[in-house]
């Protein structure tokens, strides 16, 4: 298959798994596994800051109103020293709480994560049916009765810590933070709001982090065309992404994600018998 096709496809994989809680990390590790795409420029260090950096502009396209407002926010309360019982200033600063668990983890733990799951497939596929569990209680014992604007600053730096477990592929960093929301009493599409938007700084922290190691080594080149193809696939995908489940949860409960997960590591492990 064309490398240009096939970078759109893992882009689309990448946008899609990314913000739907059935774990990008999962699909984008077993999908070119299974299908036989071994392209080494694929798999490069390159192209998933790339994947990075299309997922990224997704969440800044869809809440540049919000992330425009949060960071006016957040700087008045510096330069006042205060949140004087302004909520979105509250906010600013549940997302900084919010960040700094995956920050310290992914930092030093995400390329060992990546490394050592990466060839032990039917490890990813146990932590997809862990993921669906945890999901399926979270639905199942969530009051569901509290808006984005009553989250403590307890609850953004637990949710904030169930974030770090996305270093595990299988779990999904938005079906991780949506659970712990629900855990926490959050209404659904509250849930998902605080997941994507505490997901812009992380993404960015990973892309940024990921660029800079490739920088100083000179490696941050590549096949344009090709890491165009995938970020803008990434963008696009991730954007609709974004739009449908928030949408989605406004009615729906997680149900359709958990029979997902299920099915795809019920694949996972047959294809691995198989071989």
């Amino acid at each position: 298959m064309d490398t240009i096709l096939q970078a759109a496809l893992i882009g689309v994989l990448q946008g899609l798994t990314e913000f739907l809680p059935i774990s990008s990390s999962a699909h984008l590790i077993l999908v070119p596994r299974f299908l036989g795409w071994d392209d080494p420029f694929l798999n490069s260090a390159a192209f998933d800051v790339m994947l990075h950096v299309g997922t990224l502009v997704a969440l800044l396209a869809y809440f540049r109103t919000d992330l425009l407002r949060l960071l006016r926010a957040g700087a008045a309360s510096l330069r006042d020293r205060s949140l004087a019982g302004d909520p979105e200033r509250r906010l600013a600063w549940l997302l900084v709480v919010s960040v700094v668990p995956a920050a310290l983890l992914g930092a030093t733990l995400e390329s060992f994560f990546d490394t050592y799951f990466r060839e032990r497939p039917a490890f990813i596929g146990l932590l997809l049916v862990a993921g669906a569990a945890i999901l399926w209680l979270a639905e199942r014992h969530g009051r569901r009765d509290r808006g984005l604007l009553q989250l403590r600053f307890g609850d953004a730096l637990a949710i904030g810590a169930a974030q770090a477990l996305a270093l595990f592929p299988g779990i999904s960093r938005s079906g991780i933070t949506i659970a712990a929301g629900l855990f926490l009493g959050l209404e659904r599409p509250a849930a998902a709001r605080f997941s994507f938007l505490m997901a812009t700084p992380v993404i960015a922290g990973a892309g940024l982090w990921k660029a800079r190691s490739l920088l100083a080594a000179g490696g941050l080149v590549g096949e344009p065309v090709v890491l165009l193809a995938g970020m803008l696939a990434a963008a696009v995908s991730g954007l609709l992404a974004v739009a449908f489940l928030l949408r989605y949860l406004r009615t729906n409960s997680t149900g359709i994600f958990i029979v997902y997960r299920l099915v795809f590591a019920a694949v996972v492990f047959g294809l691995l018998l198989a071989t």
